[in-house]
This record gives C-alpha cells, structure tokens and sequence, in this order.
C-alpha cells in the first residue's frame, strides 16, 4: 500500500507519522491500522486524533511468560514477517548498500511489482 524509508536515526514511531500522513487521501476508507507494540504510547493516540482510524496492536504469538497462545495475532504477524522475507530474496534488498533513502524505497516497490507481475503471469485472472 505505501512505503517509507528513512534514516537510521530516526525512530520507528516517529517513521509512523511520515508513513501515514499522506495515506487518508490515497486510502480515503481506511479505518484500522495494525502494529506492534513499538507503536504503542503517542503514535496510538495520533492516528486515532488525527486520522480517525482504530490502531489495533498486534502482540507476539507467544503473549508473555505464560505461553499462551494467540493464534489470531500470529497470522497477522506472519503477514509483515513473510514480506520481509520476501523482499530479502531479492539480491539487491539482501543487503542495504543505497546511499540515498529514496533509492531504497523505490527498490522496494520494485522488488514488490516484480513478484507481484511473476504471480500475475502463473496464475492469470
């Protein structure tokens, strides 16, 4: 859906605000964000104030000492994690080599439209 990469020193909850900042126009029906419990505290109550969207924050499969179970949370981790692995098959996003940030970002799209259009041509419409 979007993308952005940005320098190292910034935090992940700060690169939340510039991610989503522009998504209300692209996305006008988007309602619910999910997000790991990094995003929690200031960015959670942003994205409710600001944008009118829910943050729903999705915890680790295994919730605690206790080792309880939450399956539903797992699956929707499985869905960022996979995509990470996907973008490090490509031999040019295995290792961060980029100077500049905008070059990293567009390899992503790249790498993404590239897998999207081989799916595209295995199993046509």
């Amino acid at each position: 859906m979007a993308i952005t990469v940005h320098e190292a020193d910034i935090q992940d909850r700060a690169g939340a605000v510039l991610l989503l900042r522009d998504l209300p126009n692209v996305f006008p029906r988007m309602q619910h964000v999910w997000a790991d419990a990094g995003y929690t505290g200031k960015p959670a109550g942003d994205i409710k104030t600001y944008l009118g969207w829910t943050l729903e924050i999705v915890k680790h499969p295994w919730s605690g000492w206790q080792g309880t179970w939450a399956p539903k949370d797992a699956r929707l981790r499985v869905v960022v994690e996979r995509t990470f692995a996907w973008l490090g098959t490509s031999r040019r996003m295995a290792k961060d080599y980029e100077a500049l940030v905008d070059t990293a970002e567009n390899l992503v799209y790249e790498v993404m439209i590239r897998m999207m259009v081989r799916r595209l041509a295995k199993d046509p419409l």
